[in-house]
């Protein structure tokens, strides 16, 4: 298939997850938000130990206090664990919350930092070139991921880094979902599909697997409050979600894949 076609195939299969209107009217909260407060923990843990192979990547492509694009940043989790090596970094996020919450250690670190707030490409126009552009746990909110790849190539000088689960983040909930509403849930797309999109595009792509080195939760109970939210239920049934995880053999959720895909760029 060309790129063409594999970004149709894309966008149909990301699509195929939207939430049937009638239980997304029903909702008693938005099932597609984030909690910027639990994505903030994740980067202070990741400044504090700063590890794996999607650092690696990004570490060995910079010059020492090269600058850094950062797209669809959150609170930094994907760059700020590297603040001793960035001169400049800019952060790109469709959420003032998370923007704010990474100026805030972006200033505690030390590290120059400009936020841009808006979505990818949308504002690729506001944006300059840097040394290294990295893209972390975003793709899966793209439906249009191939000009979404050539916006992020077009702005790095050396290189575009990613990373990604290996499957939709929301998968893990899909017994969830048959279970409560009678739903089957896709399958697709996957991290292998953004590979190979990637690819079709003309990029030399590299690819590397691993344990996700965080649980997804400590206590049951932050699953089911997680769960009552992103399956549309009234938080009231947080003991039923817990029990029904139990019974369901879903706990303790097993920790995801991450994979992290990276190309050089030619000058």
């Amino acid at each position: 298939m060309d790129a063409g076609a594999l970004n149709e195939r894309w966008r149909r299969n990301l699509e195929s997850w939207a939430i049937p209107d009638e239980i997304l009217a029903a909702a008693p909260a938005d099932p597609w938000a984030h909690v910027p407060a639990r994505f903030a923990g994740r980067t202070d843990r990741a400044v504090a130990e700063p590890e794996g192979p999607t650092l690696a990547r990004v570490a060995e492509a910079l010059p020492e206090g090269g600058a850094v694009l950062d797209v669809g940043s959150g609170p930094g989790g994907a760059s700020l664990p590297l603040h001793d090596r960035i001169g400049d970094l800019v952060a790109v996020d469709s959420s003032a919350a998370m923007l704010k919450e990474l100026m805030i250690r972006a200033e505690g670190l030390g590290v120059a930092a400009t936020a841009v707030e808006g979505a990818w490409p949308d504002v690729e126009g506001e944006v300059p070139r840097a040394d290294v552009v990295i893209a972390a746990h975003v793709v899966y909110n793209v439906p249009d991921l191939a000009p979404f790849f050539v916006a992020l190539n077009a702005h790095a000088r050396c290189r575009v880094v990613l990373e990604l689960p290996n499957r939709h983040p929301m998968s893990w909930m899909s017994p969830l979902w048959e279970h409560f509403h009678g739903i089957r849930r896709p399958v697709r797309p996957i991290a292998e599909d953004a590979v190979a999109l990637a690819a079709a595009l003309g990029y030399d792509v590299r690819v590397e697997e691993r344990e996700a080195p965080i649980e997804r939760f400590t206590h049951i109970e932050d699953l089911a409050e997680s769960v009552c939210r992103r399956v549309c239920l009234d938080p009231a049934r947080s003991e039923e979600v817990a029990s029904t995880a139990m019974e369901l053999g879903m706990w303790p959720v097993p920790r995801d894949r991450w994979v992290t895909l990276w190309w050089d760029t030619r000058e």
